[in-house]
């Protein structure tokens, strides 16, 4: 697979080409191992109850927490990638997300697995956002939605390394040397960041700014948030992302398992299917987007309603298990929920300036895990609360999609009036800047 970085670039756009591919392929592969760290956890979750004698509600608030922590630090995240670099960022993300790994591997009690779990959120946080703006300042602008599409599409390689290869070391050589030997992966990447990661081109140095106060904070979120492509974005992320989130995290392996009489191997099986339908996906929506602009919205909504149909079919089937042609196509489907979350961004890039690239992200990466964390503690209060009962507990999903699903028919006149508004006025400054 080989990244775009070639043809004909816009006046001030980054070159792209082999340099762009080596440095931004660090970077990602920080994003990898994030990933893989992230969702360990949904291949562990049966034996991880096991392990420290928790019912559902605890079980989930293992990644409510990850994802309360992951949430809450994308806006600090953001400023932090805006003002010190993505260097700087990732090397502190990938300290932070493999001393959690490793903590969670020897944690003795459900206490300690929970601080660590927590510790891995903060430095995954980290990662995407800087992953995202290293794009921006190395390729051209119209690379964008295909580069981050790629940049989706690696970190669901690391959710597949965690279905096919963590799972098997966990049941092969147990807990500890299993999460233990995988956070060495972590100290590599930090290796590879402090060697090779360099933040943008030469002779493309952003400015120098002076030491920015809280006045600056406050008015780059504001001035973030006032655009409604970053709200749009935030939505379009919130509604998209966290019925495959919720499933690949924790839920899935038990829902297959327990509610429709699958054994492990066929559940993780499923799961495989679930990531590598995101793969394909992803590949597809962003040669999509990247040709036809408009679709943004018609794929982002087509997903969320066939998620919202192929979860209703699951849910309603009058047998005591949904046949295996149905779970085939339900994990298909949901596959899809990554890509289509990956839209959000390409609402809320153009409506944001360069220095402010990694505020507006920040904003839009809350939405989907924001979600996320909702369903996984509303699925297990209502787990504990109806005796195992799936069909009711998974239908927190329709909620969250209804709400989702306003906000995005709200916003999307206002930001599409913004964005030609844009266009045009960045159109008349081309036109009138002066011949050198």
């Amino acid at each position: 697979m080989s990244l775009p970085g070639r043809g004909a670039t816009l006046p001030g756009d980054p070159p792209g080409g082999r340099r762009a591919v080596a440095v931004w392929s660090t970077g990602v592969a920080v994003y990898f191992v994030a990933v893989i760290f992230r969702t360990s956890l949904g291949v562990a979750g049966l034996d991880a109850a096991d392990r420290f004698h928790v019912g559902a509600s605890a079980l989930s608030t293992f990644s409510i927490l990850q994802l309360l922590v992951y949430a809450g630090m994308q806006i600090p995240v953001g400023l932090l990638v805006d003002h010190l670099g993505t260097k700087k960022v990732l090397s502190i993300g990938a300290v932070l997300f493999t001393a959690g790994q490793l903590g969670f591997a020897f944690s003795p009690s459900y206490g300690t697995a929970l601080a660590s779990r927590a510790l891995l959120g903060c430095g995954d946080a980290m990662t995407f956002i800087s992953v995202l703006r290293l794009g921006t300042r190395w390729f051209p602008a119209r690379r964008g939605p295909l580069v981050a599409q790629l940049a989706g599409l690696v970190g669901m390689a690391g959710n597949l390394v965690s279905t096919l290869v963590l799972s098997r070391l966990l049941h092969g050589i147990g807990w500890t040397p299993a999460f233990a030997g995988s956070a060495l992966a972590g100290a590599v990447v930090l290796v590879l960041t402090l060697l090779f990661l360099k933040d943008h081109p030469e002779g493309q140095e952003p400015e120098p700014s002076p030491h920015r106060g809280a006045a600056y904070v406050r008015r780059q979120i504001a001035a973030s948030w006032r655009e409604p492509g970053t709200r749009l974005g935030l939505w379009v992320h919130f509604t998209t992302q966290f019925p495959a989130m919720v499933f690949l995290l924790l839920w899935g392996l038990p829902f297959l398992v327990e509610a429709q009489g699958l054994s492990r191997a066929t559940a993780g099986e499923l799961l495989t299917l679930v990531v590598l339908s995101n793969m394909v996906i992803g590949l597809v929506y962003g040669q999509i987007v990247a040709r036809h602009h408009a679709a943004r919205l018609p794929l982002a909504l087509g997903t969320v309603a066939a998620t919202a149909l192929l979860w209703a079919a699951t849910l309603a089937y009058p047998g005591e298990h949904a046949p295996m042609w149905l779970l085939l196509v339900l994990c298909t489907v949901l596959g899809a929920c990554g890509p289509a979350s990956m839209l959000g961004f390409d609402f809320a890039r153009p409506a944001n300036p360069p220095e402010r690239q990694g505020t507006a992200s920040g904003i839009t990466n809350m939405g989907g895990f924001i979600a996320s964390m909702t369903t996984l503690f509303a699925i297990g209060v209502l787990l504990d609360a109806t005796g195992d009962d799936y069909t009711v507990a998974f239908s927190a999903v329709f909620v969250l999609q209804a709400l989702g699903i306003g906000q995005i028919l709200r916003l999307r006149g206002r930001a599409a009036r913004r964005e030609r508004e844009r266009l045009v006025a960045s159109r008349v400054e081309t036109v009138h800047v002066p011949a050198a």
